[in-house]
């Protein structure tokens, strides 16, 4: 199939549904999701937002305000994952627990309103990796449109831009618990460790970027384009200064760059059954 025909039968199949709860996170998946799914199914489509200390105010503020420009409803709900049973320990399941979580909450919340299904914004990128959240996808019966109309991030991109969406050159994003190697255990304030030390990156104009925590040493994975901001003295002098006054000791620089689950390259196939 080429783009077009896969973008239709994205259509096709959201207007089979009738109505949606799209889990939204105004990302680059589901902000095109959500868009799609209302050009086809007006108001019978409400996004819900989860709201915890691993998502950045600055991704629901960027959530609440696309939805209220584009008179969406909008739900936010909290989900604070430090609060499951067994997350702060940071488990290969981690993200299993979280989705298992959040999607109930979101059934919740679409049955209330007569909602018929819910769908998330994961595409044919994510299954080469390790994803135990797609578990709790399956389990749960939440839909994945992207998925099933072969569609690529790269290809989200491209059909975002067609439609003039803020979020078609967005830098790719996941849950800042996603920064811990398993087994390390997360709480509030390591989160917020993360979050002020990306911020402060995004801040100097790094577009794409992950800040690793690894203990007292924090490790920059970036683009290109990242790459070449830090080959200024005074910009790495500035990082290492503000990472300290997060709580970093060391600050490092991952010579491979950006890439996604990073964390799982010490994962066992064993492992990655699990």
């Amino acid at each position: 199939m080429n783009l077009q025909e896969k973008n239709e039968k994205l259509k096709t199949y959201l207007k089979g549904m009738g109505s949606v709860a799209v889990a939204f996170s105004s990302g680059v998946d589901s902000t095109f999701l959500l868009r799609t799914a209302v050009d086809v199914l007006g108001d019978k489509v409400i996004a819900v937002t989860a709201q915890s200390c691993s998502f950045p105010k600055r991704e629901l503020d960027e959530a609440t305000e696309y939805c209220h420009q584009h008179g969406i409803e909008h739900i936010v709900v909290e989900s604070e994952e430090l609060e499951i049973e067994g997350f702060s320990h940071n488990p290969l399941n981690r993200c299993y627990l979280c989705k298992s979580e959040l999607f109930h909450k979101i059934w919740g919340i679409a049955k209330e309103r007569g909602i018929e299904h819910v769908v998330e914004g994961s595409n044919t990128d994510d299954d080469g990796d390790y994803r135990p959240g797609l578990q709790a996808v399956k389990e749960l019966a939440v839909e994945s449109p992207l998925r099933y109309a072969e569609l690529s991030k790269e290809e989200i991109r491209i059909l975002s831009k067609e439609l003039g969406l803020p979020t078609w050159e967005k830098q790719s994003f996941a849950c800042l618990s996603s920064r811990f190697p398993y087994g390390e255990e997360i709480n509030e304030a390591k989160l917020g460790m993360v979050d002020k030390a990306e911020q402060m990156l995004i801040d100097l104009g790094f577009r794409q970027v992950r800040v690793r925590h690894h203990g007292d040493l924090a490790r920059i994975e970036t683009d290109d384009a990242g790459f070449e901001i830090l080959a200024d003295k005074n910009v790495r002098e500035e990082i290492y200064t503000k990472f300290k006054s997060f709580g970093f000791t060391y600050v490092s620089i991952d010579i491979l760059g950006y890439r996604t689950g990073s964390m799982n390259e010490t994962l066992t196939e064993e492992e990655r059954t699990i």
